[in-house]
């Protein structure tokens, strides 16, 4: 993971918190061969309150829609998860943090069909600051467009977190990595601007705003969601539109959203520069109301936040 972390020392796991060095899983785990998981990416924020989670019912929404999608059992309700969460924060003393629940098929059988395997639950915690660098929220990050694309939407359900789907998001990775890059645009089978390996993607372009529609080859990214109301409540509103690579070049904005991700700006892709080359004033604007709400120093007027307490 990219930015320094630091795992909690306490894991739940099935039920009960244990040691870190005791959430192990065997070799024999279904998951592990197969990537027949869900998940989810979630941060909870230091505010005046105290340790809050931003969107934690959202989050354990999509949770609990990825097990549906992908035909996991899930083994507690919405309220015991969400319950776990805070329990596993408070127990490894955050202030503020990155959270990964998982739900993963385990052992049993071997082979593709996994229906018969344990399902296994685990959540734990670190401390994670800035996903592409501390420097990029302010200074923007250098992009490029893979030469990978997105699933088609009758190869692998993009809208569920999958373990396994995310090889494609690897794949984009390494090779923005490979050429100099923080991160890469991937586009869909179509050949418009999907998303990036593990964020979403808006565009600006003579003050109206743009994201990639959920028919895009996209996860209905919850921070998406939240910067699309940010962006309304500013007088903003966004259109969801299909994007052309050749317009990425011409954008006077553009930026990335993401639990990881926050809302980081995009400076260049395919080392054009976008608009002048560094963050621009709608981005700031939306960044910073964003940051605003997730520490507490603005209002939370749509109850974005959970208190861990």
């Amino acid at each position: 993971m990219s930015g320094s972390s630091q795992f909690g020392p306490k894991v739940w796991y099935n039920g009960k918190l244990i040691p870190w060095e005791d959430a192990t899983v065997h070799v024999s785990a279904h998951a592990l061969h197969y990537g027949s998981s869900v998940f989810e990416g979630i941060r909870a924020y230091a505010t005046p309150r105290g340790p809050s989670v931003f969107c934690l019912d959202e989050h354990v929404e999509r949770l609990f829609d990825s097990a549906k999608i992908f035909r996991v059992d899930m083994q507690y309700t919405f309220d015991e998860i969400r319950q776990a969460i805070k329990d596993t924060i408070r127990a490894n003393g955050h202030e503020s943090c990155y959270i990964r629940p998982l739900v993963f098929r385990g052992t049993g059988a071997l082979g593709v069909e996994g229906r018969k395997c344990s399902v296994e639950t685990v959540i734990f915690t670190l401390e994670w600051g800035s996903y592409l660098g501390p420097e990029a929220l302010e200074q923007g990050v250098d992009v490029g467009v893979s030469s990978w694309r997105r699933m088609a939407p009758d190869t692998f359900p993009a809208m569920g977190k999958i373990g396994g789907q995310y090889v494609n998001s690897q794949f984009a990775k390494m090779e923005a990595l490979d050429l100099g890059y923080a991160e890469n645009i991937v586009l869909d089978v179509n050949g418009y601007a999907s998303e990036g390996s593990g964020e979403n993607l808006f565009l600006i372009d003579r003050g109206q705003i743009y994201t990639t529609p959920l028919w895009g080859s996209i996860l209905a990214g919850i921070t998406r969601r939240c910067v699309m109301q940010i962006a309304a409540d500013l007088g903003h509103p966004v259109r969801e539109q299909t994007m052309s690579r050749e317009w990425l070049y011409i954008a006077d904005e553009l930026f990335f959203t993401g639990t990881a991700a926050e809302v980081t700006p995009i400076r260049s892709v395919d080392r054009i520069p976008i608009g002048e080359g560094r963050r621009g004033p709608i981005t700031a604007e939306i960044q910073q109301r964003f940051f605003d709400v997730t520490t507490g120093k603005g209002e939370d007027t749509h109850g974005w936040l959970t208190p861990v307490g």
